[in-house]
């Protein structure tokens, strides 16, 4: 003959206990991925560098801070790169809403805090100056620079020709150096498709 077996007086299955016990420690879990993915987020951010660039209407002002050197390549150098687009970019803006301006070359700022050390801070400051016709004005931008080396600035003069109007020249600064070893030669000409009506008959 079978037997039902009576159900204990007021027992209950510990499914609650284990699901709030399960979830506590997928909190756990989930809390220490962010904190392992932030940490990796920081050793990456402090082994490849970081730069910011913010431009207005009378500058572009930045600075980049991290390694000089990364697989032999020269990151910290490669933010003159970067400087030199975003001005360009900023003197065709400006030249587009007709507040004609070129840069001012006499009052460039650099710095080069800790070159030489494997890790320095670049900061460079490029001013602009307005203009009163658009064709005094300058829409293209580069430079030529060495990073403990000098720059080889009549090789660049050849390879920016065919950038240029016809009859036009470029517009090239000093030597700008920094006590640490940077050089650098900024240059600016006329955009030859943005400027295309300044060129000289």
């Amino acid at each position: 003959m079978a037997h039902n077996c009576p159900k204990a007086s007021g027992f209950k299955p510990p499914w609650n206990a284990f699901l709030i016990l399960l979830k506590q420690k997928a909190t756990l879990f989930m809390a220490m991925g962010v904190v392992f993915l932030h940490a990796s987020f920081i050793e990456i951010h402090e082994r490849e560098g970081s730069s910011e660039i913010h431009c207005t209407d009378g500058r572009c002002k930045g600075h980049y801070s991290g390694p000089e050197f990364i697989n032999g390549s020269d990151v910290a150098h490669q933010f003159s790169n970067q400087m030199a687009h975003r001005v360009g970019e900023k003197l065709k803006q400006l030249y587009d809403e007709a507040k004609y301006s070129k840069v001012d070359f006499s009052n460039i700022s650099m710095s080069t805090v800790g070159m030489g050390s494997g890790k320095v801070t670049y900061s460079l400051d490029i001013p602009f100056v307005s203009v009163l016709e658009k064709c005094e004005a300058y829409t293209s931008f580069d430079h030529c620079g060495g990073w403990n080396h000098a720059p080889a600035i009549q090789s660049r003069k050849k390879q920016l020709q065919k950038a240029l109007l016809k009859g036009e020249e470029l517009f090239i600064s000093d030597l700008k150096t920094t006590k640490e070893g940077l050089q650098e030669y900024w240059i600016q000409w006329k955009n030859k498709h943005k400027q295309a009506e300044c060129a000289k008959k």
